[in-house]
C-alpha cells in the first residue's frame, strides 16, 4: 500500500482553475471540509466560473449565495430544500435528468468534471477506502475527473459494493473527522399512516422494494410486519427499513439478483443507519447506473416501486419536480422505477400521495398547473394511492382513470372534480352531483 502523504484542506483545493467543473459527494458525505476553503478562494477573488455539479448535499451551501455570482455555478442534478430558493431565484441551477443517467453524463463527458471532491473511510490494510454512504454519480466523477481530493473520515462507514475503491484512484488526501449529516424519522401523521396501510396491502411477500425518505416511505415500512422474504433494490433507503431487518422480514431470499443483498446508491438517516452498513456484507451500496436501470430492475420479481408526487391530473400525467414554474426538486428516480417496476414480472409501480396540500387544495387536479413538469406520464400509470383508497389506471381510458381518481380524491372535492371531467369529456362522462 502506497504512503499517503495528508496536506491541510486549503492546501488540496489550489488544484482547483477557473473555468472548472467541480463534482461533490452527497448527502450524508457532503465533504464540506473541503467546499469551505473552496468557497474562500471564491471570496478573495481567485476563481471564477467555477461550476459546482452534485446530486443532493447537506447543509449551508455559501457557493449558491447571491455574493457569489459569476464566481460559482450550481448544477445539480436534483434541488434540495437547502438550494430550493437560489434555484427558483436564479443563483442555482439544475439539469433535467434521470437518476439513472446522471452517470452517464459525467462518463460520457457532457458534464465533465475536472475535480472530484469526495468523502470517505479510512484506508484498510489492502489499500482500499470507501465512499460509504454515497455511490450514486460519485464513482463516476473519480473514474472520469483530473484529480480527486479526498477528505478521510473515520466516521465514514466502510460499505461493500461499488462503494470500495483503490487509494491509487484518489491523487490528495485530507483528514476529516466531521460527522456525517443525519435525519431522524419524523412522527408519522394520521394521512401518512392511512397511506401507508392502502400501499402495504398492494405489497406482496416475496416482493422486492424500492421507496424513498419521508412519512409515507416510514408508513408503508411500518405495516409490512408480517411480510415474508422481502428484498430491498433501491436508490436509497432510510431507518424505516431497519425493524424490517431485525424481524427477518426483509431477507432477499427470493431475489433473482443480489439474493440475499440489500441493495441502494446512496443512504440518508441516522448514525445507526451508518453504523448498520459498516462492514455489513449484507448491504451492497452500487453505482447509481446499476441501481436504477430499467434493464436491471426489471429482472427483479414483483418489483414494488413507491414514489410519490406534488400532484397529478385527471388523466394520469404526474408532476414530482415542480410546482408551476417554480422548480421544487427533481426527476430523481421515479421514472427509472416506474418504468423497471412496469416491466417487472407481477412489479407494482406505485404513486402515493396525499390526496390535499397542507392549505387543503387538492393534490389530484383537473389540469396541472401551467409550467408544472410532467415527471412521470400518462401512459406509465398503473398504481395511485391516498389516504382515500388505491386504484389502478394501467389500462384504463382516460374517462375511466377520471372516475377511478376522483374516487381517491378528498370528498371535498370530488364534485369539482367529476364536474370539471364532465366539461372535459363531454356528455358521454357520466356526471351526478353527489353529496360526500
Amino acid at each position: 500500500m502506497k504512503h499517503i502523504k495528508y496536506v491541510t484542506p486549503e492546501e488540496a483545493v489550489k488544484v482547483i482553475k477557473s473555468g472548472d467543473r467541480v463534482h461533490l459527494s452527497s448527502v450524508a458525505v457532503t465533504p464540506h471540509t473541503l467546499i469551505k476553503p473552496m468557497v474562500e478562494r471564491g471570496r478573495n477573488g481567485e476563481l471564477y466560473d467555477v461550476k459546482i455539479q452534485h446530486i443532493h448535499v447537506e447543509g449551508n451551501l455559501e457557493y449558491a449565495n447571491p455574493e457569489f455570482e459569476g464566481i460559482f455555478v450550481s448544477e445539480q442534478f436534483f434541488v434540495g430544500a437547502n438550494l430550493r430558493k437560489q434555484t427558483q431565484a436564479g443563483y442555482a441551477d439544475y439539469i433535467p435528468v434521470f437518476l439513472s443517467e446522471t452517470q452517464k453524463l459525467i462518463r460520457e463527458g457532457y458534464c465533465k468534471v475536472n475535480v472530484a471532491m469526495i468523502m470517505c473511510s479510512v484506508p484498510d490494510k489492502h489499500g482500499y477506502v470507501s465512499l460509504g454512504t454515497s455511490v450514486d454519480a460519485t464513482l463516476a466523477a473519480i473514474e472520469t475527473a483530473d484529480v480527486v481530493i479526498a477528505a478521510v473520515n473515520p466516521n465514514v462507514p466502510r460499505a461493500f459494493g461499488d462503494a470500495m475503491i483503490n487509494i491509487d484512484d484518489i491523487d490528495i488526501f485530507v483528514e476529516d473527522d466531521i460527522e456525517l449529516y443525519a435525519h431522524g424519522m419524523a412522527e408519522l401523521s394520521e394521512t401518512d399512516i392511512q397511506i401507508g396501510k392502502n400501499v402495504a396491502e398492494l405489497v406482496e411477500d416475496g416482493a422486492c422494494l424500492q421507496m424513498g425518505i419521508g412519512g409515507i416511505p416510514n408508513a408503508v415500512l411500518a405495516q409490512l410486519g408480517n411480510h415474508k422474504d422481502l428484498g430491498v433494490h433501491t436508490e436509497m433507503f432510510a431507518d424505516g427499513i431497519l425493524p424490517l431487518v431485525e424481524k427477518g422480514v426483509v431477507t432477499g431470499k427470493r431475489k433473482q439478483l443480489d439474493k440475499g443483498k440489500m441493495v441502494a446508491s446512496f443512504l440518508m438517516g441516522t448514525k445507526k443507519l451508518y453504523d448498520f452498513i459498516d462492514d455489513n456484507p449484507r448491504v451492497a451500496m452500487m453505482d447509481v447506473g446499476y441501481t436504477n436501470s430499467v434493464s436491471v430492475i426489471r429482472q427483479l420479481d414483483k418489483l414494488t416501486a413507491i414514489n410519490s408526487a406534488l400532484a397529478i391530473d385527471l388523466t394520469g400525467q404526474v408532476c414530482a419536480d415542480s410546482i408551476g414554474i417554480k422548480h421544487y426538486s427533481g426527476v430523481g428516480g421515479q421514472i427509472d422505477f416506474i418504468r423497471g417496476a412496469g416491466y417487472s414480472k407481477g412489479g407494482k409501480p406505485i404513486i402515493a400521495l396525499p390526496s390535499v396540500t397542507a392549505k387543503g387544495v387538492s393534490k389530484i387536479s383537473p389540469i396541472l398547473l401551467p409550467g408544472s413538469g410532467v415527471v412521470s406520464t400518462r401512459s406509465n400509470m398503473h398504481w395511485v394511492v391516498t389516504e382515500f383508497g388505491a386504484v389502478n389506471l394501467y389500462g384504463k381510458t382516460l374517462q375511466e382513470r377520471a372516475k377511478l381518481l376522483t374516487s381517491i380524491a378528498h370528498p371535498d372535492h370530488r364534485e369539482s372534480l367529476d364536474q370539471a371531467a364532465f366539461e372535459r369529456f363531454g356528455s358521454h362522462f357520466h356526471f351526478v352531483k353527489k353529496e360526500y
